[in-house]
Protein backbone atom coordinates (compact mmCIF):
# COMPACT_ATOMS: atom_id res chain seq x y z
CA UNK A 1 0.00 0.00 0.00
CA UNK A 2 0.89 3.45 -1.02
CA UNK A 3 1.02 5.90 1.97
CA UNK A 4 0.68 9.68 1.54
CA UNK A 5 3.99 10.20 2.65
CA UNK A 6 5.42 7.32 0.77
CA UNK A 7 4.14 8.90 -2.30
CA UNK A 8 5.42 12.33 -1.35
CA UNK A 9 9.13 11.03 -0.91
CA UNK A 10 8.89 9.54 -4.11
CA UNK A 11 11.46 10.19 -6.65
CA UNK A 12 8.50 10.11 -9.37
CA UNK A 13 7.74 13.76 -10.32
CA UNK A 14 4.16 14.32 -9.59
CA UNK A 15 1.49 15.60 -11.96
CA UNK A 16 1.05 19.16 -11.80
CA UNK A 17 -2.42 19.67 -10.03
CA UNK A 18 -2.53 16.38 -8.07
CA UNK A 19 -2.53 18.15 -4.94
CA UNK A 20 -6.13 18.61 -5.36
CA UNK A 21 -7.07 15.08 -5.73
CA UNK A 22 -5.02 13.67 -3.05
CA UNK A 23 -4.91 16.50 -0.70
CA UNK A 24 -1.01 16.15 -0.35
CA UNK A 25 0.18 19.42 -0.69
CA UNK A 26 2.75 19.79 -3.87
CA UNK A 27 6.61 21.22 -2.68
CA UNK A 28 7.14 24.14 -4.28
CA UNK A 29 9.98 24.32 -6.77
CA UNK A 30 13.45 26.31 -4.72
CA UNK A 31 13.89 29.24 -6.32
CA UNK A 32 17.35 28.99 -8.22
CA UNK A 33 19.54 31.15 -6.45
CA UNK A 34 21.83 32.16 -9.42
CA UNK A 35 18.35 33.83 -11.55
CA UNK A 36 19.53 37.25 -11.56
CA UNK A 37 23.05 37.00 -10.92
CA UNK A 38 25.54 38.37 -12.95
CA UNK A 39 27.25 36.41 -16.01
CA UNK A 40 30.41 36.61 -13.86
CA UNK A 41 28.79 35.00 -11.25
CA UNK A 42 27.22 32.05 -13.26
CA UNK A 43 30.98 31.56 -14.67
CA UNK A 44 32.55 31.63 -11.34
CA UNK A 45 29.72 29.09 -10.38
CA UNK A 46 30.83 26.60 -13.31
CA UNK A 47 34.06 26.77 -12.17
CA UNK A 48 33.47 25.99 -8.68
CA UNK A 49 31.11 22.99 -9.57
CA UNK A 50 34.02 21.98 -11.80
CA UNK A 51 35.90 21.64 -8.94
CA UNK A 52 33.25 19.47 -6.97
CA UNK A 53 33.61 17.37 -9.92
CA UNK A 54 37.31 16.93 -9.40
CA UNK A 55 36.93 16.00 -5.87
CA UNK A 56 34.03 13.37 -6.74
CA UNK A 57 36.63 12.16 -9.25
CA UNK A 58 38.79 11.66 -6.32
CA UNK A 59 36.68 10.36 -4.61
CA UNK A 60 36.05 8.12 -7.03
CA UNK A 61 39.34 7.24 -7.39
CA UNK A 62 40.57 6.27 -3.83
CA UNK A 63 37.56 4.55 -3.59
CA UNK A 64 38.67 2.17 -6.66
CA UNK A 65 42.01 2.06 -4.93
CA UNK A 66 40.74 1.02 -1.61
CA UNK A 67 38.16 -1.58 -3.29
CA UNK A 68 41.68 -3.47 -5.12
CA UNK A 69 43.68 -3.18 -1.72
CA UNK A 70 40.33 -4.56 0.32
CA UNK A 71 41.06 -8.28 -0.44
CA UNK A 72 40.39 -10.89 -1.43
CA UNK A 73 37.56 -11.32 -0.43
CA UNK A 74 37.09 -7.32 -1.73
CA UNK A 75 35.04 -4.84 0.10
CA UNK A 76 32.16 -4.66 -2.55
CA UNK A 77 29.48 -3.04 -0.48
CA UNK A 78 31.63 -0.16 0.36
CA UNK A 79 32.97 0.66 -3.10
CA UNK A 80 29.41 0.70 -4.02
CA UNK A 81 28.48 2.97 -1.32
CA UNK A 82 31.61 5.21 -2.66
CA UNK A 83 30.47 4.83 -6.09
CA UNK A 84 26.78 5.80 -5.30
CA UNK A 85 27.92 8.91 -2.84
CA UNK A 86 29.47 10.01 -6.08
CA UNK A 87 26.87 9.16 -8.73
CA UNK A 88 24.65 11.69 -6.40
CA UNK A 89 27.80 14.40 -6.48
CA UNK A 90 27.98 14.26 -10.20
CA UNK A 91 24.11 14.36 -10.78
CA UNK A 92 23.65 17.40 -8.61
CA UNK A 93 26.65 19.32 -10.13
CA UNK A 94 24.87 18.20 -13.97
CA UNK A 95 21.61 19.72 -12.78
CA UNK A 96 23.07 22.90 -11.79
CA UNK A 97 24.92 23.05 -14.57
CA UNK A 98 22.18 22.18 -17.24
CA UNK A 99 20.65 24.99 -15.41
CA UNK A 100 23.00 27.82 -15.59
CA UNK A 101 23.25 26.20 -19.57
CA UNK A 102 19.59 27.03 -20.02
CA UNK A 103 19.39 30.42 -18.16
CA UNK A 104 22.56 31.74 -20.25
CA UNK A 105 20.55 29.96 -23.79
CA UNK A 106 17.13 31.34 -22.96
CA UNK A 107 16.52 34.98 -20.56
CA UNK A 108 20.43 35.87 -20.83
CA UNK A 109 20.52 35.51 -24.72
CA UNK A 110 24.24 34.02 -24.41
CA UNK A 111 24.29 31.43 -27.30
CA UNK A 112 27.97 31.10 -27.41
CA UNK A 113 28.87 30.81 -23.24
CA UNK A 114 25.82 28.08 -23.46
CA UNK A 115 27.24 26.12 -26.08
CA UNK A 116 30.76 26.33 -23.94
CA UNK A 117 28.07 25.00 -21.41
CA UNK A 118 26.74 22.62 -23.22
CA UNK A 119 30.59 21.11 -24.32
CA UNK A 120 31.50 20.64 -20.81
CA UNK A 121 28.54 18.64 -19.67
CA UNK A 122 29.45 16.48 -22.70
CA UNK A 123 33.12 15.85 -22.15
CA UNK A 124 32.25 15.65 -18.10
CA UNK A 125 30.01 12.28 -19.44
CA UNK A 126 32.42 11.32 -21.38
CA UNK A 127 35.35 11.23 -18.88
CA UNK A 128 33.00 10.00 -16.36
CA UNK A 129 32.23 6.84 -18.38
CA UNK A 130 35.98 6.34 -19.59
CA UNK A 131 37.17 6.10 -16.13
CA UNK A 132 33.92 3.80 -14.86
CA UNK A 133 35.08 1.74 -17.47
CA UNK A 134 38.60 1.58 -16.38
CA UNK A 135 37.54 0.95 -13.35
CA UNK A 136 36.04 -1.86 -14.46
CA UNK A 137 38.70 -2.86 -16.47
CA UNK A 138 40.47 -3.15 -13.53
CA UNK A 139 38.51 -4.46 -11.34
CA UNK A 140 40.59 -7.47 -9.62
CA UNK A 141 37.89 -10.11 -10.71
CA UNK A 142 38.90 -9.07 -14.21
CA UNK A 143 42.43 -8.61 -13.25
CA UNK A 144 43.71 -11.98 -15.85
CA UNK A 145 41.34 -10.60 -18.27
CA UNK A 146 43.65 -7.07 -18.75
CA UNK A 147 44.33 -6.11 -22.26
CA UNK A 148 46.91 -3.35 -21.03
CA UNK A 149 46.91 -1.67 -24.42
CA UNK A 150 43.03 -1.06 -23.80
CA UNK A 151 43.83 0.35 -20.69
CA UNK A 152 46.14 2.56 -21.95
CA UNK A 153 43.91 3.83 -24.75
CA UNK A 154 41.10 4.46 -22.45
CA UNK A 155 43.98 6.40 -20.32
CA UNK A 156 45.00 8.64 -22.93
CA UNK A 157 41.13 9.41 -23.76
CA UNK A 158 40.60 10.62 -20.26
CA UNK A 159 43.75 12.52 -20.41
CA UNK A 160 43.18 14.31 -23.89
CA UNK A 161 39.44 15.08 -22.41
CA UNK A 162 40.65 16.92 -19.07
CA UNK A 163 42.81 18.84 -21.62
CA UNK A 164 39.60 19.96 -23.73
CA UNK A 165 38.11 20.55 -20.69
CA UNK A 166 40.12 22.81 -19.39
CA UNK A 167 40.55 24.50 -22.80
CA UNK A 168 36.36 24.92 -22.57
CA UNK A 169 36.41 26.35 -19.18
CA UNK A 170 39.66 28.55 -20.60
CA UNK A 171 37.35 29.71 -23.58
CA UNK A 172 33.96 30.12 -21.11
CA UNK A 173 36.07 32.80 -19.25
CA UNK A 174 37.47 34.38 -22.38
CA UNK A 175 34.04 34.99 -23.74
CA UNK A 176 32.36 35.65 -20.39
CA UNK A 177 34.80 38.52 -20.17
CA UNK A 178 33.96 40.03 -23.41
CA UNK A 179 30.39 39.83 -22.62
CA UNK A 180 30.60 42.00 -19.82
Amino acid sequence: MITAKASADSAVPSVPGAAVATGVPEPEEPAWPWKDAPIRTLVQRIHQLQAERAQAFRRLEEGHLQYQRSGPPYDFPRYRSTVHEVTQAFAAASREVLAVEAELAGPRGQPLLASHVRSLQQLEQTRLATVALLQLMGAPELSEQENTLEMRQLKMKVIKTMEAISEVLQDLRFDAESVE
